[in-house]
């Protein structure tokens, strides 16, 4: 799986996170009703039940589905799985690992005011989660994810940009269903790069707040 290479870590205890279960969810109706971007947000944590579902719901294991839900691969181009989840919550940065259901520590300290541009409200600052997507843009040219023909970088970044959207998209219809707020928007993308141990070939995309109303 595409996080399994990450070669990072922290310094601090990795999540261990429950199977995602989706039980007593809105239909998917109702959620596609529901959905919308809401930039308030309290400093009500995430439960780690909820916190499994919403990142499954983002970019989950196809081989590891909750009980209930077909086992389906990610809906990226080619299947290249390029897009990583990153969790900046108030004691640190993790980076999702939906092979393993955990977050896996990456930096301490409170990454979440980067993870928004610096022109945007704050009010999402506190937010119990900030998700940052980060695109491995090796992914696409390799065999797991080769395209049908050779691709410009240009059709490469495209690629990169449409599955950041099914991924934001996910997560606004769980968020809908599980009575959250979510909003997607720019990233301090300079400072995050600083801050990140990013590889060569990866690079910050957008965010997506995402935590309980007031």
């Amino acid at each position: 799986m595409h996080n399994a290479d990450a070669g990072i870590g922290g310094n601090f205890p990795a999540i261990e996170l429950p199977p995602p279960r989706f039980d007593d969810l809105a239909p998917l109706r109702d959620a596609f009703r529901l959905r919308r971007t809401e930039q308030t947000f309290s400093g009500r944590s995430l439960e780690p039940q909820t916190l499994s579902d919403l990142l499954w719901a983002a970019c989950g294991a196809p081989q590891s589905p909750p009980e209930g839900l077909s086992a389906v691969a990610d809906a990226t181009a080619s299947n290249a799985q390029e897009i990583d989840v990153f969790v900046a919550m108030e004691q640190g940065l993790y980076l999702y690992d939906p092979e393993r259901a955990r977050l896996a520590p990456v930096l301490s300290g409170d990454l979440r005011p980067l993870a928004a541009a610096p022109w945007l409200p704050r009010s999402g600052d506190k937010a119990p989660a900030r998700l940052i997507y980060v695109v491995d843009c090796d992914r696409l040219e390799t065999p797991h994810g080769k395209m049908a023909a050779p691709a410009d970088p240009e059709t490469l970044q495209a690629y990169s940009l449409v599955d950041c959207g099914i991924v934001a998209a996910n997560v606004y219809l769980f968020a809908a269903a599980a009575g959250l707020n979510a909003w997607f928007h720019e990233c301090d993308r300079p400072a995050l790069a600083k801050r990140l141990p990013l590889r060569a070939g990866r690079r910050v995309l957008f965010a997506q707040t995402v935590g309980y109303p007031y």
